[in-house]
């Protein structure tokens, strides 16, 4: 006895289990997306764009992102009270420290991009003590500046 069309009905059996395999598959992938992670700003990508710390590696582990450097307040006395008069606080500078040698004068960059966050009022007095500025750097940049405001003369630059 035969079956009729029994020969092709494995066939189309497994041709039905594979069609809702994928189907299947593509609601789960359908429904992973629509939840999807739970950022305020849905932004996706790879994981080195995002600033989320949730991100994964390419092993799968977490991104780890060192924490933002500490910021304090460094009042720093700038030896040309004039240029001082141009800051606003919000403004970003870089601190240049001038030292005197014997053999001649040197210049280094102590502070980059350090943000202005108060202006003091210029006091009456003679022109040659400079005038105060503070500036929110991080700790150690703070440190530098210290050091440097004792046995230089320090100026700014604009960005």
């Amino acid at each position: 006895m035969r079956v009729r069309g029994g020969r092709y009905q494995a066939r189309r059996l497994a041709r039905g289990r594979r069609r809702a395999l994928a189907l299947g598959l593509a609601v789960t992938a359908a429904a992973l997306v629509a939840a999807g992670p739970g950022d305020a700003d849905g932004a996706r990508g790879h994981p080195d764009d995002s600033p989320s710390t949730g991100a994964l590696a390419p092993t799968g582990e977490p991104v780890r992102r060192p924490p933002p450097p500490e910021t304090v307040a460094a009042p720093v006395r700038i030896s040309d009270a004039a240029t001082v008069r141009l800051l606003r606080p919000g403004d970003r500078v870089d601190v240049i420290a001038a030292e005197e040698t014997a053999g001649g004068g040197r210049a280094r960059v102590v502070a980059r991009r350090a943000r202005v966050t108060k202006v003091p009022e210029l006091l009456e007095g003679p022109a040659d003590d400079g005038a105060l500025v503070v500036l929110s750097v991080p700790r150690t940049t703070a440190v530098r500046l210290a050091g440097a405001s004792a046995t230089a003369r320090l100026a700014v630059t604009l960005w």
